[in-house]
């Protein structure tokens, strides 16, 4: 008689899941393999998306693929140094072209989709295998794109702040007149910042003139209250004791009620009118006598004449 007895199936072999680091190294593998074909569609993508519209195509070509490299390299040492130095440089060359964050983050991102559709298509018939690749894949990509827009970001934030100074150093210059002789002519508003600018400015001035008598004028300055009023103050103290004497120019009815308000003593303030009267005050400080033209000349004549 033939056995009837059912005979089970056999059972199903289970793949074993393979490590982070040896899925790592498999996806390395991949994209080294399919590097100029997945590098070209990144560009173009690039170019698709009007992304970095300052930079040419060949541009965008030459540094696409560097950013390539630099990718697979932090995927395969998981080291992300060489990627932050290479982000400085880059953020350095691109924005002073207009480069805005979005677009560097966007330009990030498409590459981390590109990839991620390669692995979709090469690993579409295993879907456990496929989703072991982008679990230890997901981590590492969005490392890659927090470094590079982290590092775009602290270099436009640098930029923007040696802008700043430059413009505040234009905008409050510590003019040297004539020997010893230095104004300081402010105009506009004047905050906490830039208050603290102007006294690291001015007695920078000083110590390297030798000034001995600085003329601030304040006439383009609309306001100011009790905080940059003492600062003012201190600004006029600390220059007493590099040996210097400040003469304050310009003051409107609203700051001197407000040098007034916080208690400030006015008489040992050396305040004018105006930027003339302060520069005649500076020169008789100094020694300086002025000479109508025609004393000079008979001055002159009657020297040659002797």
């Amino acid at each position: 008689m033939r056995d009837t007895t059912a005979v089970p199936p056999p059972p199903m072999v289970q793949r074993k899941p393979e490590t982070a680091t040896a899925l790592l190294r498999e996806l390395v593998s991949i994209l080294r393999e399919s590097r100029t074909e997945l590098r070209e569609e990144w560009a173009r993508r690039i170019t698709e998306s009007r992304l970095l519209t300052a930079m040419t195509r060949e541009e965008i070509f030459a540094e696409a693929t560097t950013v390539y490299d630099n990718y697979v390299g932090v995927l395969e040492t998981g080291s992300v140094e060489a990627l932050q130095a290479y982000a400085r440089d880059l953020s350095e060359r691109i924005i002073p072209r207009g480069v805005e964050t979005q677009e560097v983050l966007g330009v990030v991102l498409l590459l981390r989709d590109v990839l991620a559709r390669s692995l979709f298509k090469k690993y579409q018939l295993d879907f456990d295998l496929l989703n072991q690749v982008l679990d230890a894949y997901e981590p590492a990509a969005n490392r890659i794109a927090n470094t590079v827009a982290v590092g775009f970001v602290q270099e436009r934030e640098r930029i923007i702040r040696q802008q700043q100074e430059a413009i505040r150093e234009l905008s409050t210059p510590v003019l040297r007149v004539r020997e010893r002789l230095l104004i300081l002519p402010i105009i506009g508003l004047i905050d906490p910042q830039r208050s603290r600018q102007l006294t690291e400015q001015l007695l920078r001035g000083i110590r390297e003139n030798r000034g001995k008598v600085a003329v601030m004028d304040i006439t383009g300055v609309p306001s100011i209250d009790s905080a940059i009023a003492n600062r003012l103050v201190q600004t006029v103290e600390a220059a007493r004791l590099l040996g210097a004497t400040v003469i304050v120019t310009g003051l409107s009815p609203e700051i001197a009620q407000t040098l007034v308000t916080i208690g400030v003593d006015l008489s040992k303030m050396n305040t004018v009118g105006d930027l003339q009267g302060g520069i005649e005050l500076a020169e008789r400080v100094l020694g300086y006598k002025v000479i109508p033209v025609e004393e000079v000349t008979h001055i002159s004549r009657r020297s040659a004449s002797e």
